[in-house]
């Protein structure tokens, strides 16, 4: 994208001037008349947005600027910048908003960028799960603990399993010190002589592409995509795997009811769908929320103890392919990003179970939507990665029902096959 117009679509009734923002000229005036000052400076870029796109040759990270007034996006001077490897895959950022994590699938590694007071990038360190960690390859997914202490990535194959040979998956835990820097939870083995320490893993299912932590520490949940015939010969659907996490350590233990098989055999978790491919927690804690890929559906869970306990009849309908899922800040709507470019809006049932919404049902987002993103601070905009349309789209919130009604000059451009997004607020936004 060469360039976006910052014109304004006019104010509604949560516009900044109503809550005590004015715009720049407007601020300049008044201070001038009042003051004698002739100008005055504030912060008006309400938020970040950063998408990865896993271009042919190396990946590359759109990094854009979200307008507090309209939720306008302009691409920051430097975007795109480098993702620090090949065919990034997610991305996440710390509950602090100081740093994002990106894993790059076909280098498998992770990556660490500090974000600027400009929301500029600025690549850090490089872990490579590979070979200096020795614990697996293919990163496919991210999530950082409610506390900010943990990060947790899962990966495809364990050592000794490959794309010729395949195997089970697994998840390395690294503790993030507070430069924002990462160190693997060692074995328990482990000593203080070992340079570096032996690293820890988690076993896993095979095909491990999605995990999400509890809000409240001690909880991660992770999906696979094992479509391996079991028993009878009934395709694979027990791929939803839950932990507990040690609160000191990180470290994960399964919880009751699930099987975790060694070798190149399915392993058994709680009901997931045939193909789960989204994933997310609300933010009480107390539902989860599963996209079925093949199905088209979205699965809803009740949590008590840390175990999800699927929920009868909370099933609802998707458009074709499902892939992420967001709520906006209130907790009152479920939005999800559906391949073939929609974006479905639900509600939500007495017992939790989504409801497609009746005012805003679904809108159109591109082509091939993969992921999909909502602005905390004011939590109206909304923002969704066209992987087939190379753009991000931003649409605007209705704070009442949940419609969706398009940013103005959106979609905005995107490099080749952006496969995610995410919104990191602005600490400095006013100031």
């Amino acid at each position: 994208m060469k360039s976006v117009s910052n014109i304004s679509r006019g104010q509604d009734s949560q516009s900044p001037s109503k809550k005590g923002w004015l715009p720049k000229a407007a601020c300049a005036a008044t201070l001038a008349l009042s003051l004698g000052l002739t100008a005055c400076s504030h912060d008006y870029s309400l938020a970040w947005v950063y998408a990865p796109s896993a271009s042919l040759t190396s990946g590359l990270i759109n990094a854009y600027r979200v307008d507090f007034q309209n939720g306008q996006l302009t691409l920051l001077p430097d975007s795109p910048i480098p993702s620090g490897g090949r065919k990034p895959s997610g991305l996440v950022a710390l509950p602090n908003h100081k740093a994002i994590f990106v894993i790059n699938h076909d280098d498998s590694n992770v990556v660490q960028f500090e974000i600027g007071t400009d929301g500029k990038l600025y690549p850090t360190n490089t872990y490579d799960i590979a070979s200096q960690s020795a614990v697996g390859s293919f990163p496919t997914a991210l999530a950082v603990s409610a506390d900010g202490k943990f990060l947790y990535v899962t990966y495809t194959y364990q050592q000794g399993y490959t794309t010729a040979s395949p195997g089970p998956g697994g998840i390395i835990v690294f503790t993030i010190k507070s430069d924002d820097s990462l160190v693997p939870i060692p074995v328990p083995s482990a000593t203080t002589a070992d340079v570096p320490p032996t690293p820890q893993y988690f076993p896993i299912g095979r095909a491990p592409v999605g995990i999400v932590t509890s809000p409240t520490p001690g909880f991660v949940y992770v999906i696979a995509q094992d479509s391996a015939a079991v028993g009878s010969g009934a395709t694979q659907t027990s791929n939803l795997f839950a932990f507990t996490a040690d609160a000191s350590t990180g470290a994960l233990t399964l919880q009751a009811g699930q099987t975790i098989n060694a070798g190149n055999v399915p392993s058994l978790g709680l009901p997931s769908g045939t193909t789960p491919s989204g994933i997310i927690e609300d933010q009480t804690g107390t539902h989860l929320y599963i996209a079925d890929g093949t199905a088209n559906t979205v699965i809803s869970y009740s949590i008590a103890n840390g175990l999800p306990a699927q929920i009868s009849g909370g099933t609802a309908t998707t458009g074709a392919g499902p892939r992420g899922l967001a709520f906006d800040p209130t907790g009152k709507f479920l939005f999800v990003a559906n391949y073939d470019g929609t974006i479905g809006e639900y509600t939500f049932g007495s017992n939790g179970a989504p409801v497609l919404s009746t005012s805003a049902a679904s809108t159109n987002a591109g082509s091939g939507t993969t992921c999909v993103t909502v602005e905390p601070t004011r939590g109206i905009y909304l923002y969704a990665s066209g992987s087939l349309s190379n753009n991000v789209f931003g649409e605007e919130i209705e704070p009442s029902t949940g419609a969706l009604k398009p940013i103005f000059h959106s979609p905005y451009e995107a490099s080749t096959l952006p496969v995610c997004a995410i919104t990191v607020p602005n600490p400095t936004a006013g100031q």
